[in-house]
C-alpha cells in the first residue's frame, strides 16, 4: 500500500466510543443534565422574575456596596444599553449562562491550579493537555458535547466549561508559584495551619493574578456562548447567528455590542468584588 493511500480517521474511532458512553453511562448524563438544567433555570428564572428597572437598580446598588461607585454606574449603564437595545431577555440568558459556566470552571480549575503548584509532577503530566485544549478550537468542543447531550443548554455549558478551564488553572498555578517564599515562611514561623497560610496569606497574595485568570475564563466563557447559539443555547449567542443567517445586519451588531456589554459588566463586578474581598482579608 503506498504511503498517500493511508489514512487515519479519529471520528471514525471516536463515534463508537461515544455510542458506547451513551449505552452504558446515559443514567449519568441524564443526571447531569437534569442538574446543570436546574441550576440554569433557577438562576434564569430568578434574574427574569425582577421588573428591568428594578434589576438595573438593585445590580447598581449591589455594585455600589460591594465595589465602588464607578463600577455601579458602569453596571446600570451596560444593563440599560442591554435593555434599550431590545434583546433584555437573551441578555439575561447569557448571563445565567456565562455565569454558571464561569462558576463550574473556577470551581474545577482553581483547586487543581493549586494542586500543580505544590505538586511538580501533577504539574508536568497535565502541562500537555492544557496545552492541546488550548490550541484546539472553540467549536471542536461541541462536538462531543452535542453526541452525547443533545442539542440545548446543556451541551453549551459543558463545552463552555471544558474550554474555560485551561486559563483559569493556568493562572491559579502561576498565580501561586509567584508569592513571596518569605511569606510562607513567615506564616509557617508564627505556627498558623496550613488552612491559614492558604486563607489568609496564599490566596491575598495571588489575588492580582486570579483575577486575569478569571478575567480570561469570562470572556472564553463569553466567546463560547456566541458559538454555543449554533447548538439551541439561546440568549445573545442565537441573535448574533440569526442575524448572520438572515443577514440581519442591525440585529447581529446590537447583539455584538451587547455581548460587549455583558462582558464589561461580569469583568468589572468580578473584578471589584475580589478586590473588596481581598482588601478585607489584608485588613
Amino acid at each position: 500500500m503506498a504511503p498517500t493511500e493511508l489514512k487515519f480517521s479519529p471520528g471514525q474511532h471516536l463515534a463508537p466510543a461515544i455510542d458506547w458512553l451513551n449505552a452504558n453511562f446515559h443514567p449519568l448524563f441524564a443526571a447531569i443534565s437534569r442538574c446543570i438544567e436546574s441550576v440554569l433555570g433557577g438562576v434564569e428564572a430568578t434574574l427574569l422574575a425582577m421588573p428591568a428597572y428594578a434589576l438595573i437598580a438593585a445590580v447598581a446598588v449591589l455594585a455600589y456596596l460591594f465595589t465602588n461607585l464607578r463600577v455601579a454606574v458602569l453596571s446600570a449603564f451596560m444593563l440599560g444599553f442591554c435593555l434599550l437595545s431590545g434583546l433584555w431577555t437573551a441578555s439575561l440568558q447569557t448571563i445565567a449562562l456565562v455565569s454558571v459556566s464561569v462558576s463550574i470552571s473556577v470551581a474545577i480549575a482553581f483547586p487543581l491550579g493549586i494542586l500543580a503548584s505544590r505538586v511538580k509532577r501533577f504539574d508536568a503530566a497535565v502541562r500537555p493537555l492544557l496545552n492541546v485544549m488550548q490550541t484546539v478550537p472553540p467549536w471542536v468542543y461541541l462536538i462531543p458535547a452535542v453526541m452525547i447531550f443533545s442539542l440545548g443548554k446543556v451541551p453549551a455549558i459543558i463545552a463552555t466549561v471544558i474550554y474555560g478551564i485551561p486559563p483559569m488553572m493556568r493562572l491559579t498555578t502561576l498565580a501561586f508559584n509567584q508569592i513571596p517564599k518569605d511569606l510562607l515562611e513567615l506564616g509557617q514561623a508564627t505556627g498558623a495551619s496550613p488552612r491559614a497560610i492558604l486563607l489568609k496569606i496564599e490566596i491575598p497574595a495571588a489575588t492580582p493574578t486570579l483575577m486575569v485568570g478569571l478575567n480570561q475564563c469570562i470572556l472564553l466563557s463569553l466567546a463560547m456562548v456566541v458559538l454555543a447559539g449554533l447548538v439551541g443555547a439561546g440568549g445573545l449567542g442565537a441573535e448574533v447567528t440569526r442575524g448572520l443567517t438572515r443577514m440581519e445586519m442591525g440585529l447581529g451588531l446590537r447583539a455584538g455590542l451587547a455581548i460587549v456589554a455583558v462582558a464589561l459588566l461580569l469583568d468589572r463586578l468580578s473584578r471589584g468584588a475580589l478586590q473588596r474581598h481581598s482588601a478585607r482579608k489584608a485588613v
